[in-house]
C-alpha cells in the first residue's frame, strides 16, 4: 500500500477516499449557497427586532416589509435564528410585534413570506382573509393583550376564494358562507381577480378599523396601523394598499 492509501488508524478511510469526501463537502456547501442565491459571506446577520415595546406602528411595519424584500431577493436571514433558544423563551408568553389577517391558501406562508421566525408574527387566517366575528376577536387579543404594533391584512394573486365570489356560482357546503365578507370588493372591482382580490384587502382592512372599538381607538391614538396589503405569488413581493 503507498503512503497516499495509507489508511486513518480513526476510521479506515485512505488519503484519496478522505479527500473525496472534502470535496464533496465543498461542493455541497457550495450549492447550498447556490440555491440560496447569495454567498454565504454575503448572508446579513438575522434580523434583530427590539423588544415590542419599543416599535412604533411604523417601524414594525418597515420590519415585515424589509422581510418580505429579503425574501424576495432570495436572502433570507430567519433561519439563522437559533431555534432552540426561541422555542425556549416563547413556552410561556408571546410578544408579536405585529399580526396579518392572510387567506387560508397553502401558497401564503406568511411567516416565511415576510423572513420571520418563531414569536413574532399573530397569524390569523380564513379563506378570502375576510373579517368575521372570530377573526375580529382573535385581532383585538393581539393587539390590546399582546400590543402589536400593526396589522396587515394580506390579500395574493390567484386567490381562489375571491374567483369564487366573483363566479357567485353553486357550491357544495357552506363554502358560500364566505361570499357575502366579499361582496362589497365583487360589486367595486369584479369581474377582474387581482383587482377584487386588491379591493378586499382594503375593504376588510377598512372594516377592521371601523367595526372594532379595541382596534378603532387603538388606531385612533396612533398605537397600531391597520393596512390592506398584496402579495404576488409570481414575484413573492408584498405591496402595501393605501
Amino acid at each position: 500500500m503507498s503512503d497516499f492509501e495509507m489508511k486513518n488508524p480513526v476510521d479506515g478511510t485512505t488519503e484519496e477516499q478522505r479527500s473525496r469526501r472534502a470535496f464533496l463537502q465543498m461542493s455541497v456547501g457550495g450549492a447550498v449557497a447556490g440555491m440560496l442565491g447569495v454567498a454565504a459571506t454575503e448572508i446579513a446577520a438575522p434580523p434583530r427586532v427590539a423588544a415590542q415595546s419599543t416599535l412604533t406602528p411604523d417601524e414594525a411595519l418597515k420590519e415585515l416589509m424589509d422581510g418580505n424584500a429579503r425574501f424576495a431577493a432570495n436572502q433570507m436571514t430567519s433561519f439563522q435564528h437559533d431555534l432552540e433558544m426561541l422555542k425556549s423563551k416563547t413556552v410561556d408568553k408571546q410578544e408579536p410585534f405585529a399580526s396579518v389577517l392572510a387567506c387560508a391558501d397553502s401558497r401564503v406562508p406568511v411567516e416565511i413570506l415576510f423572513d420571520q421566525t418563531i414569536g413574532h408574527i399573530f397569524v390569523a387566517r380564513v379563506a378570502g382573509n375576510v373579517v368575521t366575528p372570530e377573526i375580529i376577536g382573535s385581532l383585538e387579543y393581539s393587539a390590546a393583550v399582546l400590543d402589536t404594533k400593526v396589522i396587515v391584512v394580506l390579500g395574493h394573486r390567484s386567490c381562489g376564494a375571491v374567483k369564487a365570489a366573483i363566479q357567485g356560482k353553486g357550491v357544495p357546503g357552506q363554502i358560500s358562507s364566505l361570499f357575502p365578507h366579499m361582496q362589497a370588493a365583487v360589486d367595486a372591482a369584479g369581474p377582474d381577480t387581482d383587482a377584487t382580490t386588491k379591493a378586499n384587502a382594503k375593504y376588510q382592512a377598512r372594516l377592521l378599523r371601523e367595526s372594532s372599538t379595541v382596534i378603532s381607538e387603538m388606531a385612533k391614538d396612533g398605537k397600531i396601523k391597520v393596512i390592506g396589503a398584496y402579495y404576488d405569488l409570481g414575484s413573492g413581493a408584498v405591496t402595501l394598499l393605501e
